[in-house]
């Protein structure tokens, strides 16, 4: 497979998890010599460590040991993603800096987000509004329905305009 015809990032059509995916293009990167990348995969697989499963020992004891390739989920690794999104962001704020070729890599990795018109389209039909005491209360329902791919601020902002 040549470099060129090779795409990089993942989305929930791939039918592929996003480990694999993530292993694949690794190694796709360092045959391409594509340091940034290659850095930006390393930087995401070294935060596996923090994968873990509690156990309890012999003794009784709580601990807990690492996931196994196996037990790793996509949002286990979306999560970490969007931790390493959220520290970019804010060493980028200080920065004075919009974004970097790091943090687009990092996106191409994670879900698209869910924008505010679909936001809005599935509140028209599924909830009605009138049923909460103040339509800040419809976040629980929106935020299960969307999951990791709603930005809270957004249903808020969403929400406040329905009062207003």
């Amino acid at each position: 497979m040549n470099a060129e015809s090779y795409t990089y990032g993942w989305n929930e059509e791939l039918e592929t998890f996003l480990l694999v995916k993530l292993k694949n293009d690794l190694k796709q990167a360092m045959r391409a010599h594509d340091e940034q990348r290659k850095n930006t995969i390393r930087q995401i697989i070294s935060e596996f460590p923090k994968l873990t499963v509690p156990i309890t020992l012999e003794s009784g004891k709580k601990s807990t040991r690492l996931k196994s390739d196996e037990e790793i989920s996509n949002d286990d690794i979306q999560g970490i993603i969007s931790g390493l999104v959220k520290s970019e962001k804010t060493t980028l704020e200080l920065q004075g800096r919009e974004s970097s070729p790091y943090l687009e890599i990092l996106y191409s990795y994670l879900p698209q987000p869910a924008s505010a018109a679909e936001i809005e389209d599935w509140i028209a039909a599924n909830l009605d509004l009138g049923q909460f005491k103040s339509p800040i209360e419809a976040m629980g329902p929106i935020m299960k329905h969307f999951g990791k791919k709603a930005d809270g601020n957004l249903v808020k902002q969403i929400l406040a305009q329905k009062t207003g």
